[in-house]
């Protein structure tokens, strides 16, 4: 699993650099790129315990409402407020969360290397005359996010593609590493939720796109065309984090199953074409297009194929992450024992 994760890795560093020094198809490029960066998370989620947190079925009914009221939001904000203004206070707030992801991402690569008890030594650090606010971190994560934070610095200096796309996949791997829907019943409401939410807001308003064009923020992935008057194709980081948590779901249910990836091959089977459908369709009718549309129905109708053809409709449905047996850093489940 480990390998796999590896060369993953090194696949996506390679084919983000790669626009530097040579022309690569745009189209090609956001698949490419979404998968690869769906597949890293997918393995990244494959923990040694059960997550502590999960998202319930309230939560995730709710969610594409909180995700409305705050895409309205900012589009009355771009256009009531002075853009540049807007986009100064989120670069500040992005600076800070960059480094944050950049240094969880970087951090299993950098603590292989580093003393055993920088990695464990816990430092507590309180903020002055807030004495009940505290924050914990290790040495190890003070040395990754030294180069973190001089990467955030040249994004916020220079606003390169390259830095919003490196900053954009920070955010989706430790997004998919990170969630948690639980079960596929919390996953299936959730994905229905933004299926109709993208549809609403790309399709009905000029919301979605508007804000997307105006947020000068690493919320999107940038891909160079040879187009003059469209130099970059985008991708939302929702299209790629979205799905991917409910791709890595699958994943871990193999794992506690112990089943070789089976129903997360399904499933990263249907990103992939729900994503390839959506590029067909956006350069057939040369407009922007809700990716959800395609991909919701792609990875959720290819992963109940499977189930129901193996006849596990059942066991999938009673899934309950919280209650899955211990995994070992390989992926072999090792321990009956479920934590109620």
């Amino acid at each position: 699993m480990k390998n796999r994760e590896r060369a993953a890795n090194i696949a996506l560093a390679g084919l983000t650099l790669a626009p530097l020094v040579l022309k690569v198809d745009p189209n090609l490029n956001v698949i490419l790129t979404a998968c690869l960066a769906v597949y890293v998370g997918c393995y990244r989620s494959v923990k040694s315990t059960p997550p502590s947190e999960t998202m319930s079925n309230e939560h995730a009914m709710r969610f594409p409402l909180v995700g409305s009221a705050m895409l309205l939001s900012l589009f009355l904000l771009f256009k009531f407020v002075s853009k540049d203004l807007v986009n100064a206070v989120l670069t500040c707030y992005f600076f800070v969360l960059g480094i944050v992801a950049l240094s969880a991402t970087l951090l299993p690569a950098i603590r292989r290397f580093l003393p055993k008890q920088w990695n464990e030594d816990l430092i507590i650090w309180r903020f002055p005359y807030f004495c009940s606010l505290e924050v914990e971190f290790t040495r190890s994560q003070i040395i990754a996010a030294i180069p973190g934070t001089f990467f955030c610095a040249w994004y916020a200096s220079q606003k390169h593609w390259l830095a919003n796309n490196i900053l954009g996949l920070a955010f989706c791997i430790q997004g998919i590493e990170m969630l948690s829907l639980g079960s596929f019943k919390t996953g299936a409401i959730l994905l229905g939720g933004l299926f109709v939410y993208d549809i609403f807001w790309v399709f009905f308003t000029p919301v979605m796109v508007s804000v997307a064009k105006s947020f000068d923020a690493p919320i999107k992935l940038l891909f160079p065309t040879a187009d003059s008057g469209r130099p970059f194709s985008m991708l939302g980081l929702g299209d790629i984090v979205i799905p991917g948590i409910f791709v890595a779901l699958a994943l871990r249910f193999d794992v506690s199953k112990g089943k070789e990836s089976q129903y997360f091959n399904s499933a990263f089977l249907g990103y992939t074409f729900g994503l390839v459908l959506t590029i067909i369709v956006m350069n057939w009718f040369q407009a922007a297009q809700p990716a959800l549309l395609y991909i919701v129905p792609a990875v959720v109708g290819f992963l109940a194929a499977h189930c129901i053809w193996n006849g596990d409709v059942k066991q999938l449905l009673e899934f309950d992450e919280s209650k899955t047996d211990t995994i070992s850093e390989d992926g072999d489940s090792t321990s009956s024992k479920k934590v109620e």
